[in-house]
């Protein structure tokens, strides 16, 4: 008898018991982990049978107990292909399944950003991706504070290929690039990310028993009535704020609305283009310019982009509705409806929602019309007016946010199968608590390795970009308390931090390029989790040492030093002033002429700080601070 028809005798003596079924996760196209014994698990009526079988071999056989049945899947070698075979009272065959390296990608938005939104920065990437052995779980984000969820609402596999790439994290998508075309290893990501979120949402209840605080405000949406009554509140607050607002909007409420080509705005003030208001301000307020284009221009332009907008915006061009966005940090690309320009006079209006005192278009970003060859810039002056104010919009309540429901509804259903290793890119949402941040991404890194009984599993994480305002001073900066945090972590075992500092945007909390980061990643996935010899941090600080008016800072690595000034030192008062700083090889002398006994230093300590020290391989250092503060 056959292997096959063994399965099927075995499965058929089972026919009238219920179906097997199983985890989402286990599913078409699914990548598992190569060279690793793999437990696999479904659900069934107890004692009834389940027969597996790989391919043409039978694994085994598997009794269901308490509604579940698992058998272990011995190791196998890298390749894709494979089919796997579940045979009960019913078959399910699965299909088209790789063993190669799975990564867990997690963290907030930075993780989360899909290649759909740098798309203007890698059309090519996006118009040729073709990794079929590249493949992506998105995980549904189910928040759930009563137990660890073993499985999950939904998801599928699927490959980084035209069809599917726009909504593959680009990060993890650039980061699985690198290390597939490195050694041609089929990559699977568990994209487990969400915007937003702080640390502790990602830790499990036996965890957070180390932080009674967080636990307990976890805890407290156990209570399925407070949750329905907080998004209750939250959306008829909401609904009576911005329903308010619309009705106090005399661009709305008057005879002629405010988008309306035909409305006179010669009396409006003017406004100029990107900018901010000048005073704190809350409601709603319009833009109006008017665009003259030939008839040539008015067809081939297809795409508006106001950069970004502080908060909200409504888009009208010639009185049509072309596009909106609910909140700050998404890019304004607009796609223009068909013939909604024509030769001659073109009316572009923007109704700007601002909910808590600043707002504005934020400079250093695109502002055109046209397409992406040929734009007709948008900056510059406009009309401007007050279409009604309104009270600062209170915060909502943001359950998905809260401590352990991440942990329980996103994470735990992941742990039954093994990782290569993880991705993470998290901590904006910790910026001014990087005490508590050190403790809990500690706890958070142990947490997760004890969950999936892996004690050595790799953790490499994106320390936090430079971002905001440059400042022509030292200063105090609650970004590079956070970054130092993270640069601690790296004591951990079997971690390591890729520095962000060169690759941010001041006026973007969502920077771009992604893709060096994914590189940076890989050089660190192939050092720590491969186990190659190959270089993948940027300098790193040994010895600090005071020689009178000078210190004599020495590191691991010869140095590049950058234009710029990040380097300050301190006497024993405190007060930071930049150095002057020479390079000596693997060493730095910092001075500065009113500092005789110089006791402390500090490197891109500030928000958004010149990245001036490397490597030879250009790459670049981490912010630090010595002694330790």
């Amino acid at each position: 008898m056959t292997k096959t028809l063994l399965l099927l005798a075995l499965s058929c003596s089972f026919c009238a018991q219920a179906a097997i079924t199983l985890p989402k996760l286990i599913s078409d196209n699914m990548v598992l982990q190569r060279g690793s014994a793999i437990t696999l698990w479904g659900y069934a009526d107890d004692s009834e049978t389940v027969t597996v079988q790989l391919n043409d071999t039978v694994l085994g056989q598997a009794r269901a107990e308490n509604g579940r049945w698992q058998l272990t899947l011995p190791s196998q070698a890298p390749g894709c292909g494979h089919s796997l075979t579940f045979a009960a009272s019913n078959s399910i065959t699965l299909t088209d399944i790789c063993f190669g390296d799975v990564w867990l990608a997690s963290g907030q938005s930075n993780m989360e950003l899909p290649m759909a939104r740098v798309a203007e920065a890698y059309a090519a990437d996006l118009a040729s991706a073709n990794y079929p052995q590249i493949r992506q779980f998105t995980v549904p984000q189910r928040y759930n504070f009563d137990a660890p969820q073993q499985d999950l609402s939904g998801g599928q596999w699927l490959p980084a290929t035209t069809e599917h790439i726009a909504g593959f994290s680009a990060l993890a998508f650039y980061f699985a690039r690198e290390l597939y075309q490195h050694n041609g290893v089929p990559i699977g990501i568990l994209n487990n990310a969400l915007g937003g979120s702080p640390v502790e949402a990602w830790l499990s209840e036996e965890a957070l028993q180390a932080f009674p605080d967080a636990l307990a405000q976890g805890l407290k949406f156990r209570d399925k009535a407070l949750i329905a009554q907080s998004e209750a509140a939250d959306k008829a607050k909401n609904a009576q704020w911005y329903g308010a607002l619309a009705k106090a909007d005399a661009g709305l409420t008057g005879a002629t609305p405010w988008y309306a080509p035909e409305l006179d705005d010669s009396d409006w003030q003017s406004f100029s283009v990107p900018g901010f208001r000048a005073e704190p301000f809350t409601g709603v307020w319009w833009l109006r310019k008017t665009v003259q284009l030939t008839a040539a221009q008015a067809a081939a332009a297809d795409t508006l982009r106001l950069g970004s907008i502080i908060d909200a915006d409504e888009v009208y061009i010639n009185g049509v509705k072309v596009g909106h966005t609910t909140y700050q940090y998404p890019p304004r690309r607009y796609q223009l409806p068909p013939a909604v320009l024509k030769a001659g006079a073109n009316l572009i209006a923007v109704r700007i929602t601002a909910t808590s005192g600043k707002t504005g278009l934020m400079p250093d970003k695109p502002y055109w019309l046209g397409n992406d060859t040929q734009q007709i810039a948008l900056s510059g002056d406009w009309k401007m007016r007050i279409g009604g104010k309104a009270e600062v919009l209170p915060g909502d309540t943001f359950i998905r946010w809260q401590p352990l429901g991440l942990y329980n509804g996103l994470t735990a259903p992941l742990t039954t199968l093994p990782l290569k290793g993880v991705i993470w890119y998290q901590g904006e949402s910790n910026v001014g608590r990087e005490q508590q941040y050190l403790r809990r991404f500690r706890a958070l890194i142990r947490d997760w390795r004890a969950k999936w009984q892996q004690p050595q599993l790799p953790f490499l994480y994106v320390q936090l970009a430079n971002y905001l305002q440059k400042s022509p001073e030292p200063t105090e900066s609650g970004w590079a308390a956070l970054r130092e945090a993270q640069r601690r972590v790296q004591d951990e075992p079997n971690t390591a931090m890729v520095v962000a500092i060169d690759v941010g945007e001041w006026n973007d909390i969502h920077p771009v390029d992604k893709k060096t980061l994914g590189q940076r990643l890989a050089l660190a996935a192939r050092a720590v989790a491969l186990g190659e010899d190959v270089q993948y941090q940027g300098p790193q600080l040994q010895k600090v040492k005071a020689q009178g008016d000078k210190l004599l800072l020495s590191f691991d690595q010869q140095l590049v030093l950058k234009p710029g000034q990040s380097f300050a030192i301190a006497g024993s008062d405190g007060q930071y002033r930049w150095a002057q700083v020479k390079l000596q090889g693997k060493q730095l002398v910092l001075s500065h002429a009113d500092i005789k006994a110089p006791v402390q230093v500090r490197y891109a300590w500030a928000d958004n700080p010149d990245a001036v020290l490397y490597n030879q391989a250009g790459l670049p250092a981490s912010p630090f601070v010595y002694p330790a503060e």
